[in-house]
């Protein structure tokens, strides 16, 4: 895959609880393991989509390079243009490990 095909920027984020405040409410923060550029395939009624109907939950697949020392698993969450990606599967082998495959889940919002 070239950089071309790379056209977006992404973080990849852990949040992590930091503190519990007075009333035991634990306060939690994001921490950027990498920021890197990916290629971004949102859900569509393609073969490919339908033939990865076991991930139905998954609305996008992101696929980046592999960062020599972070491993991406389904305990990190992906920022990409003020939205946030919950990863349901991280696969490396693309090109003999060179890239890595996320889908994942757009996280919505709730408003109290």
């Amino acid at each position: 895959m070239s950089y071309g095909k790379m056209d977006r920027f992404i973080d990849i984020v852990f949040t992590a609880p930091v503190a519990k405040d007075s009333e035991g409410f634990a306060a939690k923060t994001d921490t950027v393991l990498a920021s890197v550029r990916a290629h971004m395939e949102e859900r569509r009624g393609t073969e490919r989509w339908a033939n990865m109907a076991v991930f139905s939950e998954a609305s996008a697949l992101f696929r980046f390079r592999a960062i020599p020392g972070v491993t991406v698993n389904e305990t990190h969450t992906i920022v990409c243009e003020g939205k946030r990606y919950r990863i349901t599967d991280a696969q490396y082998g693309r090109g003999h490990g060179i890239y890595v495959e996320c889908l994942c889940a757009l996280i919505e919002g709730s408003v109290a």
